[in-house]
């Protein structure tokens, strides 16, 4: 299967367990790997036989910056049903979410989660 990746998108959002995280707000980087078939785009060079990335970009974006979650799991796993819904030539994708500094008096670059996603 073909694959398109998006490499560290950058938004701006307002998720978190701790009232002040979702008041204040901080950078999330979003990283997407896209399964599906590319290569009648490919042969014909029609962006109609694909997705436009930065339809893809805009989508997330919506739901980062104007969407609250307390968990990353839970904006992470909107964004993939967001994109199945919208998108049917995709076949499945994994969505990875990092917040690179959570709110902890510990010292690490940051968590992300991952999520792998199949259409049933």
């Amino acid at each position: 299967m073909d694959r398109m990746v998006l490499h560290r998108m950058e938004y701006y959002g307002y998720h978190g367990v701790f009232a002040e995280e979702r008041k204040l707000g901080q950078r999330y980087y979003i990283d997407l790997e896209i399964d599906m078939d590319l290569s009648e785009a490919g042969r014909n060079d029609d962006l109609t036989k694909t997705i436009n990335y930065a339809e893809i970009h805009e989508l997330v974006k919506q739901i980062v910056e104007n969407k609250s979650f307390q968990l990353i799991e839970a904006l992470g796993e909107h964004i993939a049903s967001s994109l199945l819904d919208t998108y049917t030539i995709i076949n499945a994708l994994t969505v990875k979410v990092t917040k690179p500094h959570p709110p902890f008096d510990i010292h690490f670059e940051g968590v992300t989660v991952e999520l792998r996603r199949t259409r049933k």
